[in-house]
């Protein structure tokens, strides 16, 4: 099994399931964002687990080609860089998240991209 299919056969899943999560209880998780984003010290937790998290895939996949697997690049990307910015500028990421919320339909669509992405993962994962 190529790397590229063991990390979509791993975040395929996990991102499905949460996107489902977060369809099924919009109200809840709107309200946990609220709380996780009023505490310093959960955003810097969040930020140790997701940045070598996203160094983890980049430093074994960091994988530049026009097919699937580039999403998996780009996803050890963005975690490595969000948690780094969550490190470094946790002001910045509590106005922009409080500003994300108020966004009436901001929870449908983030849980609506995680599923298609899950989908995607899960497809090129389990499917080939």
């Amino acid at each position: 099994m190529t790397t590229s299919v063991f990390l979509a056969r791993l975040i395929g899943p996990v991102m499905l399931v949460i996107g489902l999560a977060v369809f099924a209880n919009q109200r809840a998780f709107r309200d946990m964002a609220e709380e996780f984003l009023a505490s310093r010290a959960l955003l810097f937790l969040s930020g140790l687990v997701i940045m070598p998290m996203g160094l983890a895939i980049v430093l074994t996949h960091n994988v530049w080609t026009a097919d699937w697997r580039v999403l998996i690049t780009l996803f050890g990307w963005l975690n490595a860089i969000g948690g780094a910015v969550r490190l470094v500028a946790p002001d910045t990421v509590m106005r922009t998240g409080h500003a994300m919320l108020r966004r009436p339909y901001f929870v449908t669509i983030a849980a609506a991209i995680w599923v298609v992405l899950g989908l995607l993962f899960c497809l090129f994962g389990f499917l080939r």
